[in-house]
């Protein structure tokens, strides 16, 4: 294999596209390859079909239920894929999967215009391969739509304020960085343009870069800006006048300095998912970030801005009182592009580090297999051994695969070291869609998929269907059919408070409504929580059941089907 050479004007060797047709075919595949799962998935898959179904593309919905916890950007693409190939699992995770694929397309283009080709090529590798970059590219959740949209923000500054930039490079680079904020912001919310500020504010005082104040075009970016976002929010306010004080300050406010949605986690909580989700490269992480903050002052300082982007957004997230695994994913870019300069020089300690605990992390997961005996009595009940069996040929599959690339690139790291590059970045690419394809089985289990053809023969679209005690995030997506909340409103609580028509919040008013429609003839379905039907049962309420499983159990109001 032939390293690519630095000059930007040298063409690309015919393995390299072969390379990159392989890798599209699999990112392609995988995005469709399984089944939506709980609760992002099903939550903004089905989101965007009642999108489409109602023809409301001001104000969102889940459930038929007023829901204004994020701004509508990713609602609308999904919506807009529906409309255009129909409704199904690749085409609810098109979006996620192609602004993963900007993102790893944007740091190659940056690394090469701040830096060279090689750094280019090295920061896509690096992206392409991260687990937590690769891996929730192909889930439907709104932080990849997010950090795609942030990797626009970062990566058009870096191009507008590099030193060789000319001044149309600059202006056209700015106006990128200011319409990557503004659809960041209608991806989720304020974070959008107040992270990047703050990443700028600091930069400016760490590098004493008080010029760049003057090369940000902001009155353009922000007409820009407000251009994009300000249609929407006005829009949404005029529908719904309970909108801005929900969003701004209850959904904003109160989840970064309250517990009031029950997220909360240690100050330590993303350190262990960082060092997961930059997987295979941990072994250059520390020196990568070193090398960012020894830059000197007197220009434009990329692996400055790169390591405050990458440390600011950890610790404010860090800092949170809301966490899930998924909000540290807009710092892989700047991770990325950081280990890429990195490598411009000889790494052989990094990559022979990152290499070692590759093959460790795949001598461990064959351990977990020849360890399977004893999985499944960790396991909560009998009903769930078959799927973690059925993962461990994934598992076992995988590991050899990490085993297989970290003898490889050690072999290569000293004499070759872009093949010892390209070897990790496959392992690792390759090891952790494995990973994600051997959930499947366990992903259908969760959602519940599995009793769609025992519900679908008998529900008809205007049966009600009564969600007892729980709320499935997948399967009104999968039915086409929105459920009837009893007694438990899960995150619709805010949206039922001005519609309560929607739901019936106590138990004994929905045992009534179930005898009353048994009493007219009306058949009607519910998912009831299993702790609520065997209180059900222990009460004689009539119920014949379709399906279970520990999770749900699946009855219908007709006691004597034909």
């Amino acid at each position: 294999m032939t390293p690519i050479g630095k000059s930007s004007t040298d063409k690309f060797p015919l393995w390299f596209w072969i390379s990159l047709l392989i890798y599209l075919g699999i990112w392609f595949y995988m995005i469709g390859s399984r089944t939506l799962v709980p609760t992002d998935e099903g939550r903004y898959a089905e989101m965007a079909r009642e999108m489409v179904a109602t023809g409301d593309w001001v104000t969102p919905r889940l459930n038929g239920i007023k829901y204004f916890e994020k701004p509508p950007l990713q609602t609308w693409m999904n919506a807009l894929t529906f409309e255009a190939f129909g409704l199904g699992e690749w085409q609810a995770r098109l979006w996620t999967g192609l602004s993963a694929l900007f993102g790893i397309f944007l740091v190659g283009y940056t690394g090469t215009r701040i830096a060279s080709r090689r750094t280019g090529i090295s920061a896509a590798l690096v992206l392409a391969s991260s687990f937590w970059w690769a891996g929730l590219g192909h889930v439907n959740s709104l932080d990849m739509g997010l950090s795609g949209m942030m990797t626009l923000a970062l990566c058009g500054l870096l191009l507008a304020q590099r030193d060789q930039a000319s001044a149309t490079e600059q202006r056209n680079g700015m106006l990128l960085c200011w319409l990557g904020m503004a659809l960041a912001t209608l991806s989720k919310g304020p974070m959008g343009i107040i992270l990047p500020g703050a990443v700028l504010f600091i930069y400016t005082f760490a590098a004493r870069d008080w010029r760049i104040w003057q090369r940000l075009h902001l009155i353009k970016g922000l007409l820009l800006y407000f251009a994009v976002t300000t249609p929407w929010f006005v829009l949404v306010s005029q529908a719904n006048s309970e909108f801005l004080h929900f969003f701004f300050i209850h959904e904003h406010w109160e989840r970064f300095t309250s517990k009031v949605h029950h997220r909360d986690g240690p100050l330590y909580y993303f350190i262990p998912l960082l060092i997961v989700g930059i997987f295979p490269w941990l072994g250059l992480l520390l020196q990568s970030l070193w090398q960012g903050e020894k830059q000197t002052a007197g220009s434009f300082q990329p692996g400055k801005l790169l390591l405050i982007w990458a440390l600011f957004i950890f610790f404010f997230f860090s800092i949170s009182s809301s966490k899930l695994p998924s909000y540290i994913l807009p710092i892989f870019p700047a991770l990325a592009l950081l280990i890429a300069m990195h490598l411009e020089r000889p790494a052989y300690r990094g990559l022979l580090i990152s290499s070692a605990l590759l093959g460790l992390s795949g001598l461990l997961g064959c351990g977990v297999f020849l360890w399977s005996e004893q999985i499944p009595a960790l396991t909560k009940n009998t009903y769930e051994h078959g799927y973690v069996l059925a993962y461990l040929p994934y598992i076992l599959a995988a590991s050899l695969l990490m085993v297989a690339g970290a003898v490889a690139a050690i072999r290569y790291a000293r004499q070759h070291q872009q093949r010892a590059i390209w070897i990790l970045a496959w392992a690792g690419f390759i090891s952790g869609q494995l990973l994600m394809q051997g959930h499947e089985p366990w992903g259908r289990y969760i959602a519940g998929t599995e009793h769609l053809a025992a519900i679908q023969s008998e529900l008809t679209p205007t049966m009600p269907l009564y969600a007892v005690g729980r709320y499935e995030q997948a399967l009104p997506f999968y039915l086409r059919h929105t459920t009837i909340l009893v007694e438990h409103p899960d995150e619709m609580e805010f949206g039922l408070q001005y519609e309560p028509q929607l739901w019936i919040p106590k138990r004994e008013d929905f045992i009534q409504q179930w005898l009353q429609d048994q009493t007219n003839g009306v058949t009607a379905m519910a998912i009831i929580h299993p702790d609520i039907y065997t209180a059900l049962v222990h009460e004689a309420i009539p119920m014949r059941v379709i399906a279970q499983d520990p999770r749900r159990v699946i009855v219908s109001s007709n006691m004597h089907p034909k």
